[in-house]
């Protein structure tokens, strides 16, 4: 996604950056249900939490100084005009969990999945309010 041409001010770039992180989430946790019956698979997770505190310190320094700043992690790298690159990493709960109870496991998969597409479903419905209002100024 190319947010350069989209992307109005550091707010609707942070919202740009929420939708691809729960898009490649997204295609993570199914990845993990698709695959629950390989011998040997290992889920994969993102850094939520990383990606949650990278914006929130972002976020922060938009208040203090109305500029975006955003730096990479191990795991989480920030492109030139917006493009958000993850690592997925090994998910060792996960893996335990579908050794133990195959039910479970999918549970909890598809609880993160279900939570996923509601920030997702957030991040798009605010993005979408947001350009909304610009339109109705011009």
């Amino acid at each position: 996604m190319n947010l350069s041409s989209m992307t109005t001010d550091n707010i609707t770039e942070i919202l740009f950056m929420i939708i691809e992180f729960t898009h490649a989430r997204q295609r993570i946790l199914a990845q993990n249900i698709i695959n629950i019956h390989i011998p040997g698979f290992t889920p994969k997770e993102l850094e939520v939490e990383d990606f949650s505190d990278l914006l929130n310190n972002a976020i922060d320094e938009h208040v203090r100084s109305c500029r975006l700043v955003l730096c990479d992690t191990k795991n989480i790298k920030f492109g030139i005009g917006g493009n958000i690159h993850v690592k997925p990493i090994p998910d060792k709960d996960s893996k335990e969990l579908l050794e133990e109870n195959q039910n479970e496991y999918l549970k909890l998969q598809i609880k993160k999945l279900t939570e996923n597409s509601y920030n997702q479903m957030v991040a798009t419905e605010l993005l979408r309010q947001k350009q909304e209002s610009i339109m109705n100024e011009h």
